[in-house]
């Protein structure tokens, strides 16, 4: 790195997120310098086919002018102003009424945000709000999913199910629990079919809630198809059972839609794939494509009505950020999802999603692959180095991180999750843009089986 290079100003000045400090200062940055469709090009003018969609959010790709023509037309208008005090501005307004006409069950209120962790914390803050409301200032617990992903910030941590998000920063808080994930390739016993598993999982949650106290557990947080945790599709009647319990102990259910909204599993939301009938949906990412940072929670009367009772109570709802319901982020949300209709986007997902699907199955029967599994357009493949174990390289994603080194040297981003390469291109690809996904990844595992012979299998 030259010393006033890009690269080493980088490491001289900015922390990254999801990266390990010291070994950024030896390597450096990849630094994206434009996009174009599904592609992104770096400084050296090398271009990428982006499998990831940035992070699993360009759902309309890198470079469509409609939504920047959006931003500027809003800019020019009203730049900035705020949602407190009873303020408000038109384009927030107009995404409110959309997003709730358009959820997949009746809905009443949004309330914006930023980011999708800042919205499960503040889903969390509600919910606790909300018990005290009721009177029942005893039901403060929430359980979500080991592998599930719901962010960064202190709550919306506490609630992922991961390790690494816990690990030295004195996390999870006190009254988050975990229950077992609905991965039935990692998870299920000798024997067990995949209802036997649904049923198994949908009792130990009921274990848990008995364990605890039926009435101290406040909700359950769970993604449709688990995304950041590895694409984690769950079994058909999976959703079925684990929905029969929460209601039988009135808890209240929070679909955190952040990667499986407006498209991504062939329907709208993923709670219209998996039958799913929540209290609360919080959605991002693909909202704005994320060309401008916006979150949003939509949720029902059930939720709605009792914190609205003790706004009055106590004064006002005390909760609130200078960037909910952005104007210019609510115009380019509006456009977004206008583009997602009128360009027949869901339908395309649903053909090529299924070629895509087609096609990365055919890659079970090679050697290092375990498990190929996904929905629509977003998939992952389980590398391993013993198919019948089910297990890769001592140090988990030892394997899928020379696989991703692999494809990106091929000029292909995907996002490793431990041994799982994950795969969630832009609403917008085509057959050929697939075609050219899946032969990079049939050479990369051609390279990878030469490359691994010194990976070590656990005993």
């Amino acid at each position: 790195m030259l010393p006033s290079s890009q690269q080493a100003r980088d490491v001289a000045y900015q922390l990254h997120a999801y990266t390990n400090a010291r070994s950024h200062q030896r390597a450096g940055p990849l630094i994206i310098e434009r996009g174009e469709g599904p592609y992104v090009f770096d400084t050296a003018g090398k271009r990428y086919l982006d499998a990831m969609a940035g992070l699993w959010s360009a759902g309309l790709g890198f470079s469509e002018k409609r939504l920047i023509e959006a931003a500027h037309r809003q800019m020019q208008i009203l730049p900035f102003y705020h949602t407190f005090a009873s303020r408000s501005n038109g384009p927030s307004i107009a995404l409110a009424e959309k997003l709730v006409k358009m959820s997949p069950v009746p809905m009443s209120k949004v309330f914006f945000t930023n980011s999708g962790s800042e919205a499960n914390d503040t889903v969390l803050k509600l919910i606790a709000y909300r018990s005290n409301a009721a009177g029942q200032p005893q039901r403060k617990k929430v359980i979500s999913r080991l592998r599930g992903y719901h962010g960064v910030t202190i709550g919306a941590a506490s609630l992922t199910g991961f390790p690494d998000n816990h690990r030295s920063f004195d996390l999870p808080l006190p009254n988050i629990m975990h229950t077992g994930s609905p991965h039935f390739y990692k998870d299920s016993r000798a024997g067990e079919s995949e209802e036997t598993f649904a049923t198994r999982r949908a009792e130990e949650l009921e274990s848990l809630i008995q364990r605890e106290g039926a009435d101290t557990i406040a909700a359950f947080f769970g993604e449709p198809v688990m995304g950041a945790g590895g694409v984690i599709v769950p079994p058909p009647t999976y959703w079925d059972k684990i929905q029969r319990v929460l209601k039988k102990h009135s808890i209240l259910l929070v679909a955190d839609e952040v990667i499986c909204g407006f498209g991504r599993t062939g329907k709208m939301f993923g709670c219209e794939t998996y039958n799913i009938a929540p209290d609360v949906i919080v959605v991002s990412k693909q909202l704005t494509s994320s060309y401008f940072p916006l979150s949003a929670i939509i949720m029902n009367d059930y939720m709605f009505e009792p914190i609205a009772d003790e706004s009055n109570k106590v004064g006002l709802l005390a909760h609130g950020f200078t960037g909910g319901g952005h104007p210019v982020g609510a115009a380019v949300a509006l456009e977004n999802l206008k583009l997602i209709e009128e360009r027949g986007l869901i339908a395309n997902v649903g053909r090529i999603g299924a070629y895509m699907q087609e096609r990365l199955r055919t890659l079970v029967d090679h050697p290092l692959v375990g498990e190929v599994r996904g929905v629509g357009l977003i998939a992952a493949i389980e590398l391993v180095l013993d198919k019948k174990r089910k297990v890769a390289a001592t140090t988990p994603g030892d394997v899928g991180s020379i696989a991703s080194r692999l494809l990106h040297e091929r000029g292909i981003i995907v996002r490793n999750v431990d041994d799982a390469l994950s795969i969630c291109p832009p609403l917008i690809v085509n057959k050929d843009q697939i075609d050219e996904l899946i032969d990079g990844i049939t050479g990369m595992l051609h390279d990878l089986k030469a490359t691994v012979v010194n990976c070590r299998e656990p005993h």
